[in-house]
Protein backbone atom coordinates (compact mmCIF):
# COMPACT_ATOMS: atom_id res chain seq x y z
CA UNK A 1 0.00 0.00 0.00
CA UNK A 2 1.71 2.93 -1.49
CA UNK A 3 0.51 6.40 -2.06
CA UNK A 4 3.73 7.67 -3.68
CA UNK A 5 6.26 6.07 -5.60
CA UNK A 6 10.18 5.22 -4.05
CA UNK A 7 12.97 7.64 -4.75
CA UNK A 8 14.64 5.25 -7.22
CA UNK A 9 11.98 4.57 -9.58
CA UNK A 10 11.74 8.82 -9.93
CA UNK A 11 15.53 9.22 -10.64
CA UNK A 12 14.77 6.38 -13.16
CA UNK A 13 11.68 7.73 -14.34
CA UNK A 14 13.83 11.25 -14.80
CA UNK A 15 16.52 9.20 -17.19
CA UNK A 16 14.12 8.01 -19.21
CA UNK A 17 13.79 9.99 -22.84
CA UNK A 18 9.81 8.62 -23.48
CA UNK A 19 8.67 9.90 -20.03
CA UNK A 20 6.98 12.69 -21.15
CA UNK A 21 4.81 10.74 -23.54
CA UNK A 22 1.17 10.51 -22.65
CA UNK A 23 -2.32 11.25 -23.43
CA UNK A 24 -4.29 11.31 -26.39
CA UNK A 25 -5.65 8.58 -28.30
CA UNK A 26 -5.05 4.78 -26.23
CA UNK A 27 -4.40 2.58 -28.92
CA UNK A 28 -2.11 4.73 -30.36
CA UNK A 29 -0.34 5.27 -27.12
CA UNK A 30 -0.10 1.16 -26.99
CA UNK A 31 0.98 1.10 -30.44
CA UNK A 32 3.69 3.48 -29.48
CA UNK A 33 4.73 1.35 -26.15
CA UNK A 34 5.22 -1.00 -28.26
CA UNK A 35 7.78 0.18 -30.37
CA UNK A 36 9.76 1.45 -27.12
CA UNK A 37 9.45 -2.71 -25.66
CA UNK A 38 10.77 -3.87 -28.83
CA UNK A 39 13.79 -0.87 -28.48
CA UNK A 40 14.23 -2.36 -25.23
CA UNK A 41 15.05 -5.81 -27.03
CA UNK A 42 11.94 -7.99 -26.89
CA UNK A 43 10.58 -9.21 -30.15
CA UNK A 44 7.78 -8.25 -31.58
CA UNK A 45 5.67 -11.33 -30.30
CA UNK A 46 7.00 -10.77 -27.12
CA UNK A 47 6.14 -6.98 -27.22
CA UNK A 48 2.69 -7.87 -28.59
CA UNK A 49 2.18 -11.11 -26.32
CA UNK A 50 2.91 -8.60 -23.02
CA UNK A 51 0.15 -5.59 -23.98
CA UNK A 52 -2.33 -7.77 -25.50
CA UNK A 53 -5.70 -7.54 -24.13
CA UNK A 54 -4.63 -4.38 -22.60
CA UNK A 55 -7.21 -1.97 -21.17
CA UNK A 56 -7.86 1.55 -19.37
CA UNK A 57 -9.07 0.95 -15.99
CA UNK A 58 -11.03 3.73 -14.53
CA UNK A 59 -10.63 2.42 -10.84
CA UNK A 60 -7.21 2.86 -11.17
CA UNK A 61 -7.45 6.58 -11.69
CA UNK A 62 -9.92 6.79 -8.93
CA UNK A 63 -8.01 5.13 -6.88
CA UNK A 64 -4.79 7.33 -7.61
CA UNK A 65 -6.68 10.79 -6.84
CA UNK A 66 -8.62 9.47 -3.39
CA UNK A 67 -6.38 8.39 -0.95
CA UNK A 68 -8.25 9.39 2.16
CA UNK A 69 -6.83 6.84 3.68
CA UNK A 70 -3.69 8.50 4.88
CA UNK A 71 -5.70 11.27 5.93
CA UNK A 72 -5.90 9.68 9.43
CA UNK A 73 -3.65 11.11 12.82
CA UNK A 74 -0.86 8.65 14.10
CA UNK A 75 -2.75 7.42 16.95
CA UNK A 76 -6.16 6.51 14.86
CA UNK A 77 -3.84 5.28 12.37
CA UNK A 78 -1.24 3.27 14.16
CA UNK A 79 -4.11 1.75 16.19
CA UNK A 80 -6.45 0.67 12.93
CA UNK A 81 -3.51 -1.13 11.62
CA UNK A 82 -1.60 -2.51 14.11
CA UNK A 83 -4.43 -4.81 15.18
CA UNK A 84 -4.23 -8.24 17.91
CA UNK A 85 -4.84 -10.03 14.90
CA UNK A 86 -2.11 -8.54 13.16
CA UNK A 87 0.08 -9.02 16.16
CA UNK A 88 -0.52 -12.59 16.40
CA UNK A 89 -0.38 -13.67 12.86
CA UNK A 90 2.81 -11.53 12.39
CA UNK A 91 4.22 -13.19 15.81
CA UNK A 92 3.32 -16.78 14.03
CA UNK A 93 5.26 -16.07 11.00
CA UNK A 94 8.47 -14.83 12.94
CA UNK A 95 8.42 -17.91 14.32
CA UNK A 96 7.50 -20.10 10.81
CA UNK A 97 9.89 -18.48 8.48
CA UNK A 98 12.60 -18.25 11.38
CA UNK A 99 15.51 -20.27 9.01
CA UNK A 100 14.00 -17.03 5.85
CA UNK A 101 14.76 -14.87 8.36
CA UNK A 102 17.79 -15.69 9.47
CA UNK A 103 19.26 -15.44 5.90
CA UNK A 104 17.23 -12.22 5.51
CA UNK A 105 19.47 -10.41 8.50
CA UNK A 106 22.80 -12.58 7.75
CA UNK A 107 22.62 -11.56 4.19
CA UNK A 108 21.21 -8.03 3.84
CA UNK A 109 21.76 -6.60 7.74
CA UNK A 110 17.48 -5.90 7.59
CA UNK A 111 15.31 -6.68 11.15
CA UNK A 112 13.01 -9.50 10.78
CA UNK A 113 10.86 -7.43 12.52
CA UNK A 114 10.92 -4.63 9.70
CA UNK A 115 10.46 -6.82 7.15
CA UNK A 116 7.43 -8.63 9.10
CA UNK A 117 5.77 -4.88 9.81
CA UNK A 118 6.05 -4.23 6.17
CA UNK A 119 4.51 -8.04 4.82
CA UNK A 120 1.60 -7.80 7.26
CA UNK A 121 0.70 -3.66 6.38
CA UNK A 122 1.27 -4.41 2.91
CA UNK A 123 -0.78 -7.45 2.23
CA UNK A 124 -1.64 -9.15 5.50
CA UNK A 125 1.09 -11.58 4.89
CA UNK A 126 0.54 -12.19 1.36
CA UNK A 127 -3.30 -13.10 2.17
CA UNK A 128 -4.79 -9.80 0.19
CA UNK A 129 -2.46 -8.58 -2.79
CA UNK A 130 -4.24 -6.61 -4.94
CA UNK A 131 -7.14 -6.86 -7.05
CA UNK A 132 -5.87 -4.37 -10.11
CA UNK A 133 -4.49 -5.96 -13.16
CA UNK A 134 -0.84 -4.68 -12.76
CA UNK A 135 -0.17 -4.32 -16.05
CA UNK A 136 -3.17 -2.83 -16.88
CA UNK A 137 -2.83 -0.50 -13.81
CA UNK A 138 0.75 0.87 -14.87
CA UNK A 139 -0.27 1.40 -18.69
CA UNK A 140 -3.11 3.23 -17.41
CA UNK A 141 -0.95 5.13 -15.13
CA UNK A 142 1.48 6.13 -17.61
CA UNK A 143 -1.25 6.88 -19.99
CA UNK A 144 -2.46 9.28 -17.64
CA UNK A 145 -0.74 13.06 -17.62
CA UNK A 146 -0.46 13.34 -14.26
CA UNK A 147 2.29 11.10 -13.76
CA UNK A 148 3.56 9.55 -16.04
CA UNK A 149 7.34 10.19 -15.84
CA UNK A 150 7.10 7.50 -12.54
CA UNK A 151 5.05 4.74 -14.78
CA UNK A 152 6.23 4.57 -18.29
CA UNK A 153 9.70 3.19 -16.77
CA UNK A 154 7.78 0.47 -14.65
CA UNK A 155 6.12 -0.59 -17.99
CA UNK A 156 9.70 -1.19 -19.25
CA UNK A 157 10.42 -3.15 -16.49
CA UNK A 158 7.75 -5.38 -16.23
CA UNK A 159 8.15 -6.19 -20.10
CA UNK A 160 11.66 -7.12 -19.35
CA UNK A 161 10.66 -9.46 -16.28
CA UNK A 162 7.77 -10.81 -19.25
CA UNK A 163 10.59 -11.57 -21.44
CA UNK A 164 12.51 -13.71 -18.72
CA UNK A 165 9.10 -15.27 -17.14
CA UNK A 166 9.06 -13.48 -14.07
CA UNK A 167 6.04 -11.24 -14.94
CA UNK A 168 2.38 -12.79 -15.48
CA UNK A 169 0.04 -10.23 -17.88
CA UNK A 170 -2.93 -11.78 -15.83
CA UNK A 171 -1.53 -10.98 -12.52
CA UNK A 172 -2.87 -8.70 -10.07
CA UNK A 173 -1.56 -6.36 -7.15
CA UNK A 174 -2.08 -2.60 -6.38
CA UNK A 175 -3.96 -0.06 -7.73
CA UNK A 176 -0.14 1.67 -8.50
CA UNK A 177 1.78 -1.04 -9.87
CA UNK A 178 3.07 -2.93 -7.00
CA UNK A 179 3.43 -6.78 -6.89
CA UNK A 180 3.47 -9.44 -4.44
CA UNK A 181 3.15 -10.23 -0.57
CA UNK A 182 6.13 -6.98 0.35
CA UNK A 183 4.28 -4.82 -2.75
CA UNK A 184 7.04 -4.01 -4.88
CA UNK A 185 7.42 -2.36 -8.07
CA UNK A 186 8.36 -4.03 -11.23
CA UNK A 187 11.92 -2.19 -10.91
CA UNK A 188 12.35 -3.30 -7.86
CA UNK A 189 11.88 -6.49 -8.75
CA UNK A 190 14.28 -6.60 -11.72
CA UNK A 191 16.96 -4.59 -9.91
CA UNK A 192 16.64 -6.50 -6.42
CA UNK A 193 14.45 -9.61 -6.45
CA UNK A 194 15.69 -13.03 -5.25
CA UNK A 195 15.07 -16.17 -6.12
CA UNK A 196 14.87 -17.22 -2.22
CA UNK A 197 13.09 -20.75 -2.96
CA UNK A 198 15.57 -22.06 -5.32
CA UNK A 199 13.25 -22.40 -8.41
CA UNK A 200 14.67 -20.46 -11.16
CA UNK A 201 12.26 -17.46 -11.18
CA UNK A 202 11.73 -14.67 -8.48
CA UNK A 203 7.88 -15.10 -7.60
CA UNK A 204 7.01 -12.34 -5.00
CA UNK A 205 3.24 -13.42 -5.28
CA UNK A 206 3.49 -17.09 -4.32
CA UNK A 207 6.78 -17.61 -2.28
CA UNK A 208 7.32 -16.03 0.77
CA UNK A 209 11.46 -16.62 0.59
CA UNK A 210 11.09 -14.52 -2.88
CA UNK A 211 8.86 -11.93 -1.04
CA UNK A 212 11.00 -11.54 2.01
CA UNK A 213 14.72 -11.88 0.71
CA UNK A 214 14.01 -9.19 -2.19
CA UNK A 215 12.52 -6.62 0.33
CA UNK A 216 15.53 -7.55 2.34
CA UNK A 217 17.85 -6.41 -0.35
CA UNK A 218 15.74 -3.72 -1.63
CA UNK A 219 15.73 -1.99 2.17
CA UNK A 220 19.61 -2.88 1.99
CA UNK A 221 20.50 -1.14 -1.77
CA UNK A 222 18.52 1.82 -0.07
CA UNK A 223 20.92 2.25 2.94
CA UNK A 224 19.76 0.12 5.45
CA UNK A 225 22.41 -0.01 7.74
CA UNK A 226 22.99 -3.21 9.52
CA UNK A 227 22.45 -4.29 13.10
CA UNK A 228 21.00 -0.65 13.96
CA UNK A 229 17.51 0.55 15.29
CA UNK A 230 15.10 2.60 13.13
CA UNK A 231 12.80 3.57 16.08
CA UNK A 232 12.44 3.87 20.11
CA UNK A 233 9.78 5.28 22.44
CA UNK A 234 11.10 7.99 24.39
CA UNK A 235 10.51 10.00 27.07
CA UNK A 236 10.60 13.59 26.65
CA UNK A 237 10.80 16.73 29.51
CA UNK A 238 8.17 19.81 29.18
CA UNK A 239 10.75 22.14 28.76
CA UNK A 240 12.49 20.80 25.54
CA UNK A 241 13.39 23.49 22.67
CA UNK A 242 10.78 21.72 20.36
CA UNK A 243 11.96 23.88 17.09
CA UNK A 244 14.79 21.36 17.57
CA UNK A 245 12.17 18.50 17.23
CA UNK A 246 11.34 16.55 13.72
CA UNK A 247 13.27 15.42 10.99
CA UNK A 248 15.23 17.80 10.08
CA UNK A 249 17.31 17.84 13.51
CA UNK A 250 19.83 15.33 13.82
CA UNK A 251 21.50 15.34 17.39
CA UNK A 252 23.98 12.52 18.89
CA UNK A 253 22.40 10.29 21.60
CA UNK A 254 24.57 11.87 24.21
CA UNK A 255 23.13 15.64 23.42
CA UNK A 256 19.35 14.39 23.47
CA UNK A 257 20.03 13.08 26.64
CA UNK A 258 21.96 15.97 27.96
CA UNK A 259 18.29 17.80 27.19
CA UNK A 260 16.30 15.06 29.17
CA UNK A 261 15.34 12.68 26.56
CA UNK A 262 15.33 9.30 28.11
CA UNK A 263 14.28 5.82 26.36
CA UNK A 264 11.10 4.55 27.94
CA UNK A 265 12.51 1.09 28.26
CA UNK A 266 15.98 0.34 28.12
CA UNK A 267 18.67 3.08 27.31
CA UNK A 268 19.16 5.37 24.01
CA UNK A 269 21.63 3.85 21.00
CA UNK A 270 24.76 4.98 22.15
CA UNK A 271 26.91 6.42 18.73
CA UNK A 272 24.00 6.87 16.82
CA UNK A 273 22.28 10.16 16.04
CA UNK A 274 19.05 10.88 15.88
CA UNK A 275 15.94 13.00 15.80
CA UNK A 276 12.94 13.20 18.17
CA UNK A 277 9.70 12.99 15.80
CA UNK A 278 6.56 13.56 17.87
CA UNK A 279 4.00 12.11 15.25
CA UNK A 280 0.88 14.30 17.00
CA UNK A 281 2.67 17.04 18.91
CA UNK A 282 4.35 17.78 21.92
CA UNK A 283 1.28 16.12 24.08
CA UNK A 284 1.06 12.59 21.72
CA UNK A 285 3.44 10.05 21.61
CA UNK A 286 7.39 10.12 21.14
CA UNK A 287 9.88 8.42 19.57
CA UNK A 288 13.37 8.46 18.69
CA UNK A 289 14.10 7.99 15.38
CA UNK A 290 17.23 6.78 13.65
CA UNK A 291 19.13 6.99 10.35
CA UNK A 292 17.60 3.83 9.47
CA UNK A 293 13.44 5.08 9.60
CA UNK A 294 14.55 7.40 6.78
CA UNK A 295 15.13 5.12 4.56
CA UNK A 296 11.83 3.68 4.96
CA UNK A 297 10.73 6.70 3.42
CA UNK A 298 12.33 5.22 -0.06
CA UNK A 299 9.34 2.29 0.30
CA UNK A 300 6.78 4.32 1.42
CA UNK A 301 6.37 8.51 1.17
CA UNK A 302 3.44 8.20 4.18
CA UNK A 303 4.64 9.92 7.10
CA UNK A 304 2.01 7.96 9.32
CA UNK A 305 2.79 5.03 7.20
CA UNK A 306 6.02 4.70 8.06
CA UNK A 307 6.16 5.87 11.83
CA UNK A 308 3.08 3.14 11.91
CA UNK A 309 5.25 0.39 10.41
CA UNK A 310 8.42 1.40 12.28
CA UNK A 311 6.33 1.18 15.50
CA UNK A 312 4.68 -2.53 14.45
CA UNK A 313 8.08 -3.83 13.83
CA UNK A 314 9.58 -2.94 17.49
CA UNK A 315 6.10 -4.22 19.21
CA UNK A 316 6.71 -7.15 17.05
CA UNK A 317 10.47 -7.75 18.70
CA UNK A 318 9.15 -6.70 22.11
CA UNK A 319 8.02 -3.18 22.74
CA UNK A 320 5.41 -2.07 24.43
CA UNK A 321 1.85 0.12 23.53
CA UNK A 322 3.09 3.66 22.99
CA UNK A 323 1.92 6.12 25.34
CA UNK A 324 -0.38 7.91 23.75
CA UNK A 325 -0.64 11.15 25.60
CA UNK A 326 -3.42 13.75 24.85
CA UNK A 327 -2.63 15.29 21.59
CA UNK A 328 -5.13 18.37 20.33
CA UNK A 329 -6.98 16.65 17.34
CA UNK A 330 -5.81 16.70 13.95
CA UNK A 331 -7.20 19.61 11.88
CA UNK A 332 -10.23 18.39 9.36
CA UNK A 333 -9.75 18.21 5.71
CA UNK A 334 -10.80 21.44 5.38
CA UNK A 335 -8.91 23.22 7.56
CA UNK A 336 -6.00 21.20 6.76
CA UNK A 337 -6.12 22.70 2.82
CA UNK A 338 -6.66 26.15 4.28
CA UNK A 339 -3.74 25.97 6.24
CA UNK A 340 -1.46 24.19 3.39
CA UNK A 341 -2.61 27.11 1.20
CA UNK A 342 -1.68 30.10 4.00
CA UNK A 343 1.48 28.44 4.09
CA UNK A 344 2.06 28.20 0.43
CA UNK A 345 1.08 31.98 0.39
CA UNK A 346 4.06 32.82 2.82
CA UNK A 347 6.45 30.63 0.79
CA UNK A 348 6.90 27.25 2.54
CA UNK A 349 6.65 24.35 -0.11
CA UNK A 350 3.87 21.62 0.94
CA UNK A 351 3.61 19.30 -2.23
CA UNK A 352 0.11 19.11 -3.11
CA UNK A 353 -3.03 21.17 -1.51
CA UNK A 354 -4.31 17.99 -0.32
CA UNK A 355 -5.09 18.18 3.08
CA UNK A 356 -2.54 15.49 4.07
CA UNK A 357 -0.07 16.19 6.87
CA UNK A 358 3.16 14.96 5.25
CA UNK A 359 7.08 15.75 6.02
CA UNK A 360 6.79 18.78 3.99
CA UNK A 361 3.41 20.41 5.70
CA UNK A 362 5.04 19.43 8.85
CA UNK A 363 8.78 21.51 8.58
CA UNK A 364 6.60 24.36 7.00
CA UNK A 365 4.42 24.18 10.16
CA UNK A 366 7.26 24.24 12.52
CA UNK A 367 8.73 26.98 10.77
CA UNK A 368 5.66 29.17 10.72
CA UNK A 369 5.13 28.32 14.90
CA UNK A 370 8.70 29.38 15.66
CA UNK A 371 8.13 32.66 13.85
CA UNK A 372 5.08 33.11 15.73
CA UNK A 373 6.33 31.82 19.39
CA UNK A 374 4.49 28.76 19.38
CA UNK A 375 5.28 25.82 20.87
CA UNK A 376 7.25 24.51 17.63
CA UNK A 377 6.41 21.16 17.62
CA UNK A 378 4.99 20.68 14.14
CA UNK A 379 1.56 19.41 14.61
CA UNK A 380 -1.05 21.89 14.06
CA UNK A 381 -3.68 23.72 15.48
CA UNK A 382 -6.88 25.86 15.14
CA UNK A 383 -4.73 28.09 17.02
CA UNK A 384 -2.08 28.45 14.32
CA UNK A 385 -4.65 28.02 11.08
CA UNK A 386 -6.28 31.53 12.90
CA UNK A 387 -2.72 33.89 13.39
CA UNK A 388 -1.96 32.77 9.67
Amino acid sequence: MRPFLPAFALLAAIASPASAQCGGNFSDFVAALKTEIRAEGLSAGQADAFLSGVVQDARVLRADRAQSFFRKDFIEFSRLLVSQNRMQVGTANLAKYAAIFNRVEADYGVSRGVLTAFWGLETDFGAFQGDFNTRDALVTLAHDCRRPELFRPQIMAAARLFARGDFDIAGVGAWAGEIGQVQMLPLDIERNGVDGDGDGHVNLRGSAADALLSGAKMLQSLGWRANEPWLQEIVVPDGLDWAETGLETQLSTADWAERGVRAREGALARGLKGSVVLPMGRKGPAFMAYPNFSVLFEWNQSFAYVTTAAYYATRLLGAPVYQAGNPDPLLSLEDMKALQSKLVARGHDVGDIDGILGALTRAAVQKEQARLGLPADAWPTPDLLARL
